[in-house]
């Protein structure tokens, strides 16, 4: 007892001394040598520090010093060594050019597969961010999905997944696209994850990543409340992030949606940032920005003359075909010639993928040198059987369109795509084969190609279904050896087509359903089979029809010709309540078929005034083009604001719009000048106190000399009863131009007496204007009281489909002739064709009666 006590108070006194080892000599050395085995087990001695090992990392200059390192300290390595390792090799890559990067050498390198072999053993101690950090880096370096280390990091960052913070989760997110496990359902949690969060989410960059990787697993809803975040997060984001932009539009294009408040910021992202984009990403831009339809022709300029600086030696043939597909459709014409020489040059080189793309820029540009298209075509030809289906349909579109015939390159396609055509099963690839097959020379439908595509039409949707129509109609209307038994199937075919078309539309469940099946109607299968029943489907969901889905629903009936006033009203209330709602870039699509169907809204002027409104405050961000286009839509309704046409017609704008025209292609930048020339005269005309000048007459003479004037068989038809109602064909006058340029089918004059006056005396040279462009309304050398008359015979084209209402130009003509003088009669085809004017007796009656009154000869 007396020991004990002793022994306690020794303890005590060495404490307090700092000189108490916790017991006498020999249980010291137990204790020492157990703690000496434990820091063993736990922590084994290595060469260099943890520390120093990952400055030693941080040092190296190349792969092989970081390869050393490993090989040295395999046995040693700790899990924020082997991160630090995969990090330092993927900066390396980093660094290095394309040509540069030397991946395959590296993940087939030995020390690189020890790495992965020992990081193995480590997962479970890493930290989160160096989890995610090593399975990002193993996948930029290409290792497969199933290596054991790959298997290993996403199971152990699934165990995590709720704990990952939202920069972590991002990356992780990326790793898994990169795996294509969009649809996955660890890809699905993080979506779920994402849409709890969303509200604390602050970071942009990490959100953006997050967006592109979950895009194929969200709902409407999800993706506006993810548009809106990002919206309120944009102004917190440095101008200099072009990648935070570019995964903005990635995201827009996942999901199909133009919207363009975000596209207009990121675009401003990008042109500010121009000198530092490189030629991929400027590449990337411009398909994302074709994909959403959205047009810049700041960004197109600044891009142009940064591409221009960037021109490529031409030992680069990757890099330089790049630059030929970005640069030349919108290059200057001696830029183009520069770009065409040099790929011929380089032709001989091209792999497959490169002559596509080279084919594709060809057809953009609107190239036809035939050289350099027998060139690509050679290289083409020698890689037929390595092309995906679509593939062999843009080939065949491209050269189509370029001219460009070969009866062997037909003939192996034509094989080809059969061979396909009679093994495949997928709806979307069947549909593609027979678009192919039909734009070839002589196309042939035979049995088998019937009978497949018979088998695939309940899965076909509404885009699937839409094409296959479009080609079978090219194959019926060019397939000159077919029987008569082949073009009963044929026609038995498009009544099948027309069956499933109906069915899918009034399977509709929703509008965002419905319009995803519309979108893909188009040409002679909308107006002649499905636009009944394309807008009866539309007014079952009339009262779903906002600010958010009006300029698509626009759109459509712009297509359909089908005036339908319950949806056209719907869709003016919709404006004018939720203006503020709509950006400007979506007016043109909404006042688009008030103008071609010639219908105004019970709230005309509201509806005009707030879509004018609208625009008025983006009139200096607007493509020109499409100010163009807009200003002519109001024209043909008989509103000019002052505001737009003030902004169009002073040499700023008409500068920009020419810029603009030179690198448009030349179909569109055709429409723009005549849709120019076409308002300039409505304002001259209608609206003569804005003082617009007109100065369109070289570009109408040009214009017009083209045009022959030959008369279809109605119109010759009524010529030669008009000159017998008028006492000859002197009386007469077809296929002229009034003042101004507008095309008159047949002209005549009478006197105050009603009697018809020759034309050797009292007419005008064809196509020249008055010469006064302020208020002239008359031609000056009629004589007193007598009346020129303008007879024209409208067709089909005339009017809507449904209804015998006149359309939006024929009915600004009728205007214009008025303004001009002229008393115009309107023959409608469907008078002239009519029962009651069967015989020409009665078509006589009716050209007297309209010329001269009734019961006048």
């Amino acid at each position: 007892m007396l020991f004990f006590f002793f022994f306690n108070q020794r303890k005590i006194v060495l404490r307090k001394r700092n000189l108490y080892f916790g017991a006498p000599s020999v249980i010291n050395m137990f204790r020492l040598r157990s703690l000496s085995l434990l820091s063993w087990r736990a922590f084994p001695v290595r060469p260099f520090s943890c520390e120093s090992l990952i400055t030693r990392m941080q040092k190296c200059t190349d792969e092989e010093q970081v390869f050393d390192l490993i090989e040295r300290n395999t046995a040693t390595l700790s899990e924020q060594q082997v991160g630090c390792a995969f990090n330092v090799l993927w900066e390396f890559q980093k660094q290095k050019t394309i040509l540069e990067k030397n991946i395959d050498h590296v993940r087939n390198h030995p020390q690189f597969l020890n790495l992965c072999s020992v990081t193995t053993n480590h997962i479970p101690a890493m930290s989160d961010a160096t989890l995610v950090d090593v399975l990002y880096s193993t996948k930029q370096f290409a290792v497969e999905s199933h290596h054991p280390l790959i298997e290993a990091l996403v199971t152990e960052a699934w165990k995590r997944l709720e704990r990952f913070d939202i920069n972590v989760l991002s990356i992780f997110s990326t790793c898994l696209a990169d795996q294509h496990l969009y649809f996955s359902p660890l890809m699905g949690k993080i979506a779920d994850i994402v849409n709890r969060r969303l509200e604390t989410i602050q970071d942009l960059r990490a959100l953006s990543v997050l967006m592109v990787s979950i895009s194929s697993l969200i709902s409407p809803c999800f993706q506006e409340r993810l548009v809106t975040r990002t919206e309120l997060l944009f102004d917190t984001v440095n101008y200099s992030k072009v990648n935070i932009a570019r995964r903005i539009l990635l995201f827009l294009r996942n999901v199909k949606y133009s919207h363009y408040p975000l596209l207009e910021r990121c675009n401003q992202v990008f042109i500010r940032n121009m000198s530092h984009l490189d030629l991929e990403a400027i590449s990337k831009i411009l398909s994302l920005y074709q994909f959403l339809q959205f047009h810049s022709f700041e960004f197109v300029e600044a891009a142009r003359r940064r591409l221009v600086e960037m021109t490529l030696p031409s030992d680069h043939p990757g890099s330089f075909v790049r630059l030929f597909a970005a640069l030349g459709p919108v290059a200057r014409p001696e830029m183009k010639k520069q770009l065409k020489s040099t790929i011929l040059l380089l032709s001989e080189e091209l792999s497959s993928q490169q002559a596509l793309t080279v084919l594709g820029a060809m057809e953009d540009m609107e190239s036809r040198n035939s050289h350099l298209i027998k060139k690509i075509v050679s290289v083409l030809y020698k890689h037929l059987d390595t092309y995906k289906s679509i593939e062999l349909l843009k080939i065949i579109q491209a050269l189509t369109f370029l001219h460009f015939q070969s009866k062997e390159l037909f003939m192996k396609l034509r094989e080809l795509l059969l061979s396909r055509l009679e093994t495949s099963v997928i709806p979307s690839e069947i549909s593609v084969l027979v678009s192919a097959l039909s734009m070839l020379p002589y196309p042939h439908l035979n049995e088998t190609a019937v009978s497949r595509i018979e088998a695939i039409l309940p899965q076909c949707d509404f885009r699937e279904l839409s094409d296959l129509v479009v080609g079978l109609m090219r194959w019926i209307q060019s397939d000159h050896f077919c029987l008569a038994s082949t073009s009963g199937k044929q026609l038995d075919l498009l009544q099948k087509l027309d069956h499933w078309g109906r069915h899918r539309l009034q399977q509709s469940t929703h509008l965002d359903l419905l319009w995803e099946e519309l979108k893909s109607l188009k040409g002679e299968w909308l107006h002649e089979s499905l636009a009944e029943e394309s807008i009866a489907a539309l007014l079952r969901f009339m009262d779903e029809i906002d600010y958010s889905n009006v300029a698509k629903i626009a759109s459509f009936l712009s297509k359909t010709n089908y005036l339908n006033t319950l949806l056209l009203d719907r869709i003016a209330s919709v404006a004018v309540q939720q203006i503020e709602k709509i950006h400007p870039f979506s007016v043109l699509a909404i006042i688009l078929p008030f103008s071609i169907l010639n219908y105004d809204p019970p709230q005309k002027d509201e509806f005009f005034g707030a879509c004018a409104q609208c625009c008025n405050s983006y009139l200096g961000t607007l493509d020109p083009g499409t100010l163009v286009f807009l200003g002519f839509s109001l024209a043909v309704l008989e509103y000019f604001p002052e505001d737009l046409l003030k902004k169009m017609f002073n040499i700023e704008f008409l500068a920009r719009l020419d810029s603009q025209l030179e690198i448009l292609p030349s179909t569109l930048s055709a429409r723009i000048q005549f849709r120019l020339m076409e308002l300039n005269r409505a304002v001259c005309l209608e609206c003569p106190e804005l003082r617009v000048p007109w100065f369109h007459d070289r570009f109408c003479q040009r214009q017009f000399n083209k045009d022959t004037g030959v008369m279809n068989g109605a119109q010759q038809q009524i010529y030669k009863m008009l000159a017998e109602v008028l006492g000859g064909h002197q009386c007469v006058k077809p296929c002229t131009l009034s003042p101004y340029y507008h095309t008159v089918g047949f002209e005549c004059i009478l006197d105050k007496r009603k009697k018809p006056l020759p034309y050797e005396s009292h007419s005008i040279s064809p196509g020249k204007s008055l010469g006064i462009h302020w208020d002239s309304r008359v031609e000056p050398r009629l004589p007193p009281e007598a009346e020129r008359i303008a007879i024209e015979f409208l067709d089909v084209r005339a009017f809507c489909s449904n209804i015998p209402h006149l359309k939006g130009k024929s009915a600004m003509k009728k205007r214009h002739l008025e303004i001009l003088g002229y008393r115009v009669i309107q023959v409608p085809y469907f008078e002239w064709n009519s029962m009651a004017m069967s015989t020409k007796d009665a078509r006589m009656d009716y050209l007297r009666e309209h010329l001269f009154g009734a019961g006048k000869s």
